[in-house]
């Protein structure tokens, strides 16, 4: 049996039996007005953060979840989206289609606004997706590309950007880890089916998007998760895990390399109202100005004494350098 048809059966037995404890996200359950999240939606949220960030979704976006779960995140994107087949819901699992399905009948009965025929649900594969080229404004994945080995994970990504429109988003939440695991771990079918033994370091999964062409990285939020202890993992120190939210831009490729926001900022403090690099980066007096690790690198190269450069937050909301 291969990885993915293990992956397969344990998200097939989720969706047969409702599973609150096979991921573990500490994410509120959105509050908007007129929405109500079904309750069997939020037992069946299979994911490691949110994929759900309203400033991706003004002006009806077209959107792809890959790996709908039990439906929870696609009815929060069809709130930004109330037009029929706005949302495109894909999975590989049949049961896990046939429960989305029945949970969008228990959300329309709470929720006035919301038709079944908002989603689109379409069974498919990530590393073959049944969409056009070009045709998706916002895409996403919650804890799907950590289960990928490295192979199948480079295909799941160049599909996601062929599928994005230029300057499309995919935005994603998946376990990562700074630490090495033993093969044994990593060998783990089940444990990677479960999130835990496919996790990167965060700049291993940065460069797994930034091959497949994508310009601009956004880290959002880098939060605990997972702990793999001795007691009851096959491993002999402890071994921490995080999940990132990271949102992906299909933007050209700069000459000089992508540009990766991590949640730096510079302040300029010197004498003149501001400082302007001659590059684009103008920081006024006084101002944090966020800015990606390439300008971060390029502005203290300057060797100035008068501009502040914090660390990595791993926290980045927009309004930065590019």
């Amino acid at each position: 049996m291969s990885y993915l048809e293990t992956t397969h059966n344990v998200y097939k037995e989720a969706a047969l039996t409702p599973d609150v404890g096979l991921c573990c996200t500490t994410n509120p359950i959105w509050e908007l007005p007129g929405l109500k999240i079904p309750r069997i939606m939020q037992e069946m949220n299979y994911g490691c953060g949110s994929t759900v960030h309203a400033r991706d979704l003004t002006n009806n976006p077209k959107m792809l979840y890959v790996g709908v779960g039990g439906g929870m995140e696609l009815l929060q994107f069809a709130y930004f989206n109330r037009n029929k087949g706005g949302v495109i819901g894909l999975d590989v699992v049949d049961e896990m289609l046939e429960a989305s399905r029945k949970n969008f009948k228990i959300a329309e009965a709470q929720n006035d606004w919301f038709k079944s025929d908002f989603v689109d649900l379409r069974k498919g594969d990530a590393m073959d997706l049944p969409v056009e080229d070009n045709s998706i404004d916002v895409a996403a994945q919650n804890c799907l590309f950590n289960i990928f080995k490295s192979d199948d994970l480079k295909k799941a990504i160049e599909e996601m950007h062929r599928v994005l429109k230029p300057h499309g988003r995919l935005v994603m939440s998946d376990p990562t880890c700074e630490q090495p695991m033993n093969d044994e771990l990593r060998n783990d079918e089940r444990l990677r089916a479960l999130c835990l033994s496919g996790s990167l370091t965060i700049a291993d999964y940065v460069k797994a998007l930034t091959d497949a062409g994508f310009g601009t990285i956004e880290i959002r939020a880098r939060k605990p998760y997972r702990i793999l202890d001795p007691k009851n993992y096959p491993t002999d120190e402890l071994i921490y895990i995080e999940s990132i939210e990271v949102a992906a831009i299909k933007d050209p490729m700069p000459e000089d390399g992508p540009c990766i926001f991590t949640g730096k900022a510079a302040i300029y403090y010197g004498d003149a109202a501001y400082f302007d690099d001659g590059l684009g980066h103008t920081l006024l007096k006084n101002q944090p100005l966020a800015i990606c690790d390439k300008t971060a690198a390029a502005l203290q190269s300057l060797g100035r004494d008068d501009i502040f450069f914090s660390a990595s937050t791993f926290h980045y909301d927009g309004g930065g350098c590019c």
